[in-house]
């Protein structure tokens, strides 16, 4: 289902997030005060404006209040984030999404109205700290405070067992959702599939449960 979204600071995260959306088939418009930040984008997004967001006529303008879904990616100006997250919910958006520099930013930004706050520089770190901290990792989601979605090889110590064999969710808390098994995806695996070495697999679990089943397969 397409979706409109008005993406505001076109900076790497927002130019990054607005090419993302548009080759999801999305329409973008795609709003910055820097001009070479909006012609840099200007052939990637729906439409690409140069225009200052924290003034309300400006964003009456540009129809702002007719998108379903805002992200503010301004970021390092804490103040303008404020003022345009204001703004947007004054104008009855249904989501705002605002990118935040830290945790002492994003508690601000909750607290005047926005529905989501994301750390990408945070997000990434810890990303990528998961990955370089194991051989077998290959992706790595947190869906909550508490559950990951991790994508990862198989320990070439699973090679030749069943799903019912290795217990998984009764040793470790951890559910194996699906197999890769060259390049065929096996969605919901039987307890009977067996785990070949080569095969990738989407685990859902703790991170510490996680760790504790990638410690034992080592």
């Amino acid at each position: 289902m397409k979706k409109q979204f008005i993406v505001i600071g076109l900076g790497r995260f927002g130019s990054s997030l607005t090419k993302t959306l548009v080759e999801a088939g999305h329409e973008v418009l795609a709003v910055d005060k820097d001009i070479d930040l909006v012609q840099g984008m200007s052939s990637i997004a729906t439409h690409a404006i140069q225009a200052d967001a924290t003034d309300e006529s400006v964003l009456k303008e540009l129809g702002a209040g007719n998108f379903s879904h805002a992200v503010v990616a301004i970021g390092e100006n804490l103040q303008s984030s404020i003022l345009t997250t204001l703004l947007l919910k004054e104008m009855n958006i249904p989501k705002v999404t605002v990118k935040a520099k830290n945790i002492i930013y994003g508690k601000v930004l909750t607290k005047i109205g926005a529905d989501q706050v994301v750390y990408p520089e945070r997000d990434m770190g810890i990303r990528l700290g998961r990955q370089l901290s194991s051989d077998n990792l290959i992706d790595y989601i947190e869906l909550s405070p508490i559950y990951n979605l991790v994508e990862m090889n198989a320990p070439a110590a699973m090679n030749g067992y069943s799903i019912y064999d290795l217990d998984v969710r009764a040793k470790y808390g951890v559910n194996i959702m699906a197999i890769k098994s060259n390049g065929e995806i096996n969605i919901s695996p039987r307890a009977e599939d067996k785990i070949q070495t080569g095969d990738t697999l989407l685990l859902i679990g703790s991170n510490e449960d996680i760790s504790a089943l990638e410690r034992k397969y080592e």
